[in-house]
């Protein structure tokens, strides 16, 4: 049964739920998705990531280690994340001990441990784990491009915060946050499972109703700059990393993203087989691995890559993907390649639906981006009959993706 958008009423407010039937397995699957609430929102940079993590710590009647026990014997799963457009609380139980599951989750909503001493345990050891990344060419590259691409907005900081705006949350923050963030006018609904929807919806809504009616969040759009820049970090390395990136115009929910998803496959999306991976490890041993893929968000899109190579070949290799970004662009792609990301792309879609929580999260997503929950149908169809010359037209009409930043970690 393919997952239905309902809407509930509470305090007021129409609030939309995701909700599939599956009688396959008496399972519970909910998710409590707050739209607007991640890290998109921060005033200190990792707060949002910090207060995910103390609602990961249990009630403060209970403690974390109780409150954790008494998920554990009953094989519940109550867990809290956020990324950068989100901030959600998951529960997944079996259908026998659902309630407790749902009881716990208002418990935490009502009493989340606001104790100092937790917050410098979390603080501390999250502390401890960016020390650690200090020798993570990787992720030191990742997030200085960021920086390049998305200056002055949210995106240009890591999502776990820095050593030196952590040290500066306060319960206060965290409060102020999750009152900010954990609010009715933010939720959607997404639930599945082995129910009647009215059985269950009953149930949640006596949960959600703990949460508060004050003031939806604001979305805001972030464009990728459209001017070329280059960083090098220099470390004790033997191989240089090189992350690359530059603006792609496109909206989460237009009617060409399956052209574009096809031209990141081809660009450097598919591993082997890829322009970048042929060109730069295939015919010229540059690299052990080199990928380039587009990202679509609703808040923002940019197309992004990333190769590891030896020091003495660094400028090469940071040649060689411009050049095959332009020539991409110039000229497009082939009919075999376009032939071969039709095979894999229409081939590999039954993997994408394979669980509830897969098809739960799909039907989200096309909710939250506008998209009729239809779309993946129509995606495929359009793919399908897609034609060589409409795909590199508009392969041709996205000249922005030339305008290429690179962050460089060498010796």
């Amino acid at each position: 049964m393919a997952a239905t958008i309902k809407y509930v009423e509470i305090d007021n407010l129409k609030i939309p739920v995701v909700f599939e039937q599956d009688k396959n397995l008496p399972i519970l699957n909910l998710q409590l998705v707050f739209k607007n609430s991640g890290y998109m929102q921060n005033d200190k940079n990792g707060l949002a990531s910090i207060s995910a993590k103390l609602l990961n710590e249990g009630t403060k009647k209970l403690g974390s280690t109780k409150f954790a026990t008494l998920l554990e014997n009953k094989a519940i799963s109550l867990h809290a994340s956020t990324g950068f457009e989100t901030f959600v609380i998951e529960l997944s139980s079996i259908k026998e001990v659902h309630k407790d599951g749902l009881k716990l989750l208002k418990d935490l909503l009502e009493d989340p441990n606001y104790e100092k001493k937790v917050l410098e345990k979390i603080k501390t050891i999250t502390i401890g784990s960016l020390k650690r990344k200090d020798n993570d060419y990787d992720y030191i590259a990742s997030n200085d491009l960021k920086k390049l691409l998305f200056k002055d907005t949210p995106l240009q900081y890591p999502s776990s915060g820095t050593i030196e705006s952590l040290s500066t949350i306060s319960l206060k923050d965290v409060k102020q946050f999750l009152s900010t963030a954990l609010d009715l006018n933010n939720l959607i609904i997404v639930a599945g499972g082995d129910f009647e929807y009215e059985t269950l919806i009953k149930e949640i809504k006596k949960v959600v109703k703990v949460i508060k009616n004050k003031k939806a969040n604001k979305f805001e759009k972030y464009e990728a700059n459209s001017l070329s820049k280059e960083n090098t970090i220099l470390k004790e390395t033997q191989q240089a990393y090189i992350y690359f990136g530059s603006p792609f115009d496109i909206d989460s929910d237009d009617e060409n993203v399956y052209k574009a998803k096809v031209a990141s496959f081809i660009l450097g999306g598919s591993g082997f087989g890829s322009r970048l991976m042929e060109e730069i490890r295939v015919k010229r041993g540059l690299a052990y691995s080199a990928y380039g893929y587009i990202s679509i968000n609703k808040s923002h899109s940019y197309f992004t890559g990333y190769l590891q190579t030896k020091l003495e070949s660094a400028n090469e290799a940071k040649e060689l993907v411009s050049s095959i970004v332009n020539e991409f662009v110039k000229n497009g792609v082939t009919q075999d390649e376009l032939d071969s990301a039709k095979k894999f792309l229409l081939g590999s879609e039954p993997l994408r639906t394979e669980t509830l929580s897969q098809r739960l999260q799909r039907a989200f997503t096309l909710f939250y981006r506008g998209l009729s929950q239809d779309n993946p149908q129509k995606e495929l169809e359009n793919i399908e009959s897609l034609k060589l010359e409409d795909l590199n037209n508009y392969i041709k009409s996205h000249k922005e993706i030339i305008d290429l930043s690179y962050s460089i970690v060498r010796k």
